[in-house]
């Protein structure tokens, strides 16, 4: 019916969590072999694994100025790549584009099989109900980007539901401006085949994974947008506020361009 998110059947959805079950399960093994692997083989085996647990959700990632972050990983220039957050396919996302090293939430290490794949990619990890750990953490970024490593950072600091915004923190803008690097924003979109933003990836609130994947396994037709961004250098803004307003406006601009207004799917969405 027009104006409802499709759905696939129970076969289909029980087949699509085994599937990626079983694309997770192959993950410690890949990282058993990575020291094998050229820097380049070691890309390409960890965008192949992420493309690989995305398609076995039935989504599908378009991806619209890729060669951005691919020109910037085979120069070894570093960058802050900033995306707004919505649910935990974002990580796919970004890995399934270039590979990188990002800043999460310190509950990630805890997750089965993707904490420790994390965090042997070295990760960096910021408690957020502890704001000692902050500059320490900005500090590790600033070392990453200045020896030439992209890392991914979501600044709204928790996720929202695609349809709403957060406010871009500047904290973590400061890393780029320690580091002389440029911030390429990073804007992430879900909808549907026909056009329709939809918000059954978002994972909000106090909800479970497992409630959030059971939601994304049965929706069909669900595709992940990706634009990456022209690159915003850090001398374009007098200080870090003014850069991750300049990064958030370039992302927000993006999303008013191409969101349409869909029915609310997620229960902590919905209306009465």
């Amino acid at each position: 019916m027009a104006g409802k998110t499709p759905t696939v059947g129970r076969f289909r959805r029980v087949w699509r969590l085994v599937t990626a079950v079983a694309v997770l399960l192959t993950g410690p093994f890949l990282a058993l072999c990575m020291p094998l692997y050229s820097k380049k083989g070691r890309e390409g085996a960890v965008r192949w694994w992420f493309r690989r647990i995305a398609r076995a959700f039935g989504v599908r990632i378009e991806v619209h100025g890729g060669e951005i972050l691919r020109e910037y990983a085979e120069a070894d220039r570093g960058a802050l790549v900033a995306s707004n957050h919505i649910s935990w396919l974002d990580i796919v996302a970004v890995n399934a584009v270039q590979p990188m090293r990002a800043q999460a939430k310190k509950e990630l290490a805890g997750w089965p099989i993707i904490g420790k794949l994390a965090t042997s990619a070295r990760t960096v990890y910021l408690d957020r109900e502890n704001l000692r750990s902050l500059p320490g953490a900005v500090d590790e970024l600033m070392k990453a980007m200045r020896g030439g490593s992209l890392v991914n950072v979501s600044p709204e600091g928790t996720t929202w539901c695609g349809l709403a915004n957060g406010r871009f923190r500047p904290a973590m803008f400061q890393a780029a401006i320690d580091a002389d690097v440029p911030v390429i924003p990073f804007v992430l979109r879900y909808r549907l085949e026909d056009g329709r933003d939809t918000t059954a990836p978002a994972f909000i609130g106090d909800e479970t994974l497992v409630t959030s994947l059971r939601r994304t396994a049965r929706t069909r037709g669900l595709v992940l947008e990706v634009h990456v961004l022209e690159p915003i250098e850090p001398s374009t803004a007098r200080n870090r506020r003014e850069l991750a307003a300049i990064t958030q406006t370039a992302v927000r601009d993006v999303l008013s361009r191409t969101q349409t207004l869909p029915e609310f799917e997620h229960p902590k969405l919905a209306v009465s």
